[in-house]
C-alpha cells in the first residue's frame, strides 16, 4: 500500500535549515505498539451516499496497521461472501450486511456498535 505523505505538522514545523549540523530527530508517537481489540470503538453503518443507490456496509473506527485493517476486511469479506475494500481505517462491505457484521466483529472481540438507522 501506499505510505502517507509527510505533511508540515508531521515534521514539526520544520521545512528547511540552513545550518550544516542541523539533523532532524524524528519523536516516536508509540504507533507501532497495537491496540487491543476490545478497547477499539467500532461502528457499523450502512450507506448509500454517492454510490449509485446501492447500499454498503460501512465499519469505521479502526485503529491498527493497514495490515491488520486488510486482515479484518478479508475476513468480512469472505464470512458475508461478497467484495468490498479497505482504506483509511474504514472496511466496506458491498449490500447491507450490518448484523452479520456485528456478530462477526464481536465474535473476534471488538467493541462493536451499530450506528445510524
Amino acid at each position: 500500500m501506499k505510505s502517507k505523505k509527510k505533511t508540515l505538522s508531521d515534521l514539526g514545523g520544520i521545512m528547511y535549515s540552513t545550518d550544516p549540523s542541523f539533523v532532524y530527530q524524528e519523536e516516536n508517537d508509540g504507533s507501532n505498539h497495537s491496540i487491543p481489540k476490545n478497547q477499539q470503538d467500532l461502528r457499523v453503518t450502512l450507506d448509500r451516499k454517492n454510490r449509485g443507490g446501492k447500499a454498503v456496509t460501512l465499519v469505521t473506527g479502526f485503529r491498527e496497521s493497514d495490515e491488520e485493517l486488510e486482515n479484518l476486511a478479508k475476513m468480512l469479506k469472505t464470512k458475508c461472501g461478497v467484495g468490498g475494500g479497505a482504506k483509511d481505517g474504514e472496511i466496506i462491505i458491498q449490500g447491507d450486511f450490518r448484523d452479520k457484521v456485528l456478530l462477526l466483529l464481536q465474535k473476534e472481540g471488538y467493541k462493536v456498535k451499530k450506528s445510524g438507522g
